[in-house]
């Protein structure tokens, strides 16, 4: 991408469709210089014709060296739902910086009709109910596990039930619960096909983070019309006083009139 001293410069905090969607955008603005930083989780992440860099920062201390060393303008925090951390360490840097930051999020999805959901606040809720919740304890349930490999192990205190683990890369064989099948695949997903494979585990439970999008949805839909129970995680609490849109257009918006400001006042 073409770039010059006088460019306005962006860091894009990715890993999600939605950063992804704004890269694209980016990609066709040759006045912003955008870096995409990726946290190195999946192996082979689709990447962008923009800079990438890969790998933490060090926390908040660390990227608000980054920031400064590297005269960004703006940050978009475009992380999974789920990225608690690097979300809080996006508006700690940024506010000792005086840099401005936007959140760029899906909504969650809703419970519909059909469905039933029961409410876990964490992973580590989640798998004390599995493992100690008279509903759930008593029998071995089949379990549609869709939380990510890197976060099986608290499913480990709960070993009485057979887990099918869905990912996008092998997880690390210590994490796993006794009695896991791993099925490695990438969405998006159709709901048919999700039936079926329910079907074929004989899954009686789908646990799944509140992530949001569609990607992944169809799962909810298959566990509707098989009238199969959703344990879902709960979303943890957002950074207060933070802008947030939902989609990649609204963010682009918000930079190109940060843009046009710091145009005004080098004026």
């Amino acid at each position: 991408m073409p770039s010059s001293s006088n460019n306005f410069r962006v860091l894009v905090l990715g890993g999600t469709t939605e950063a992804s969607a704004l890269c694209r955008y980016l990609e066709q603005e040759p006045s912003i210089s955008a870096t995409l930083s990726l946290a190195g989780v999946t192996k082979q992440p689709h990447l962008p014709t923009l800079s990438v860099r890969i790998g933490g920062f060090g926390g908040s201390d660390g990227l608000s060296t980054w920031l400064k060393t590297h005269a960004i303008n703006a940050v978009i925090d475009a992380t999974h739902p789920f990225a608690a951390t690097m979300s809080q360490h996006a508006a700690t840097a940024c506010a000792a910086t005086q840099i401005p930051l936007l959140r760029l999020e899906r909504s969650g999805w809703q419970e519909m009709p059909g469905d039933t959901w029961l409410h876990a606040a964490n992973l580590a809720e989640a798998a004390n109910l599995l493992a100690n919740s008279p509903k759930w304890n008593t029998a071995s349930q089949r379990i549609f596990l869709t939380t990510g490999r890197k976060e099986l192990a608290p499913f480990k205190i709960a070993p009485q039930h057979h887990y099918l683990i869905r990912s996008i890369d092998a997880p690390d064989p210590a994490s796993l619960p006794p009695h896991a099948t791993i099925l490695l695949d990438r969405g998006p997903f159709d709901v048919q096909n999700e039936a079926k494979l329910m079907q074929d585990y004989g899954i009686t439970l789908l646990v799944s983070k509140n992530s949001g999008g569609s990607a992944t949805y169809p799962k909810l839909e298959a566990a509707r019309l098989l009238r199969i129970p959703v344990l879902m995680i709960d979303r943890p609490a957002a950074c207060p006083n933070i802008p947030t849109v939902e989609t990649a257009q609204q963010a682009m918006a918000w930079l190109q009139a940060h843009q046009a400001a710091s145009t005004r006042r080098k004026v």
